[in-house]
């Protein structure tokens, strides 16, 4: 059976612990917020043995978190994210390793864009701390598409015209897994009500190579 570069996990946490976490993080202005690993709470979230069980089904015994960001979507704050993959990783240190680039500073933190191999040993766990419905603007994806390497914005927009995609509707508590280079995209929210959800990326080690480490954002 083809691994179709996305698997849902329903029940995995409680309304409970989402309301928990929710309420530690704000009040925001903003739709969302990067660079949270930074963030106590947020660090021991990403640390539960039902996440790390969850990412290191994908990616090995050594799953770690090294990325969070939280995604805050409601009638009021709303937006599209058109079709794409997430090629980008931060990196402890600047190297000139070949296959990486262009390199840019984010809120003090380097990113590259990173090759397809490295992206590989990367898994994004989406914690939907709200339901995610057909009508809040849920994440759509091609299935399998992950496995067509590191694409050109382009050549993205062309392969979501001529294959079909699905749409990644789950319950509150539920996490989603995908792949980094899976192609996904969002529609705005229909209707005022919230989905928000923890965006966290493990990697099977922060160690990619010898002199590429992941940097924690």
């Amino acid at each position: 059976m083809e691994d179709p570069g996305y698997r849902l996990f329903e029940g995995v946490l409680p309304p409970e612990d989402c309301e928990d976490l929710l309420s530690t993080l704000s009040p925001r202005s903003r739709a969302g917020a990067r660079h949270l690993m930074a963030h106590p709470a947020v660090r021991r979230f990403a640390a539960r043995s039902e996440l790390l069980t969850i990412a290191r089904s994908v990616v090995g015994p050594g799953a770690l978190p090294y990325r969070a960001t939280l995604f805050e979507k409601s009638g009021r704050r709303n937006w599209l994210v058109i079709w794409h993959q997430d090629t980008t990783l931060p990196l402890a240190a600047n190297t000139d390793a070949p296959g990486w680039g262009p390199w840019s500073l984010k809120e003090g933190i380097l990113y590259a864009q990173a090759p397809a191999w490295a992206l590989e040993k990367i898994v994004a766990l989406r914690i939907h701390l709200d339901a995610s419905t057909a009508t809040n603007g849920p994440l759509r994806v091609i299935p399998g598409s992950h496995r067509w390497g590191v694409l050109s914005d382009d050549e993205v927009f062309r392969r979501a015209r001529e294959y079909p995609a699905v749409q990644c509707v789950a319950p509150r508590g539920s996490v989603l897994a995908m792949r980094p280079l899976l192609i996904h995209a969002s529609s705005k929210a229909e209707r005022d009500e919230p989905r928000r959800v923890l965006h966290v990326e493990y990697a099977a080690g922060l160690d990619l190579r010898p002199g590429l480490r992941l940097g924690m954002a």
